[in-house]
């Protein structure tokens, strides 16, 4: 049987390859893969996403939608390791978004039901967005390989101990909500942080985010799972947050977009 602090020695030596950086907010990340390998990947599953689901073909809506897209992913052009985003409108009644690496832009039509104006549409766009220039899915992925070796060293040292199969339940446990999903919550702060910044300086109302979150929660019916279980924060708690971002945003002097729709 592995004591246990060789099994701390094998993690801790395992950490030593592990990429380490900052994101744009100076939280520090442990990153796996590179931009060329997320960027690959994020292709693929856009191209999965596409032939799975519906794809909205209606012209305003589209040209709406790319509009809002293109304002704000016009300010990061420099900052990216690619310079042309692909958006697409998918006809489902889902309230939802997504950005993945690579560039790629997916948003649900659904959402503009929730999402009422340009400004609110901004803000989700932004807040994904944001995701991909934190390198978020990045860090996911790589937290998640990170758990599977601690999971598989925690195995070999429990060898074939009765109490195996507690203990790796326990640990699994601990893994998903003490180090997986709090870091999923920490992610999504820090996104609307970015993309709340990235949407004002488009030319967007930041304060319109509030009244976005507050359309989500209505339309959320209550439904919203407990902030402990969830790795995005209550709407209560995002609401807050923003609030305490927008009175810290500096003076941004930009033309107001005129996306319509």
């Amino acid at each position: 049987m592995i004591k246990p602090f060789l099994l701390s020695t094998v993690v801790a030596a395992s950490l030593t390859l592990y990429g380490c950086a900052n994101s744009p907010t100076g939280r520090q990340q442990i990153l796996l893969f590179s931009g060329t390998q997320m960027s690959q990947l994020g292709a693929q599953s856009f191209e999965e996403i596409k032939a799975q689901e519906k794809i909205n073909t209606d012209k305003k809506t589209n040209a709406y939608v790319q509009c809002v897209s293109n304002a704000i992913t016009a300010r990061i052009a420099s900052k990216t390791d690619f310079t042309e985003w692909e958006v697409v409108v998918f006809d489902s009644e889902q309230i939802n978004a997504f950005a993945l690496p690579g560039g790629k832009i997916g948003v649900y039509s659904g959402l503009l039901k929730v999402a009422v104006n340009q400004d609110q549409l901004a803000t989700v766009i932004g807040h994904e967005i944001g995701h991909v220039m934190a390198n978020h899915s990045n860090e996911r992925l790589s937290r998640s390989q990170l758990a599977n070796t601690g999971l598989q060293l925690s195995n070999v040292a429990l060898g074939g101990s009765e109490y195996q199969s507690m203990a790796m339940a326990g640990l699994g446990l601990g893994v998903q909500y003490g180090v997986l999903m709090p870091y999923g919550r920490a992610q999504e702060s820090e996104s609307d942080t970015i993309g709340l910044k990235l949407m004002a300086e488009a030319g967007f109302d930041p304060q319109q985010s509030i009244n976005l979150w507050e359309n989500m929660s209505k339309a959320s019916g209550g439904n919203q799972p407990p902030e402990l279980l969830s790795t995005h924060p209550s709407n209560s708690t995002r609401i807050q947050n923003l609030k305490a971002e927008i009175a810290a945003l500096p003076a941004i002097n930009v033309k107001r977009q005129n996306c319509k729709l």
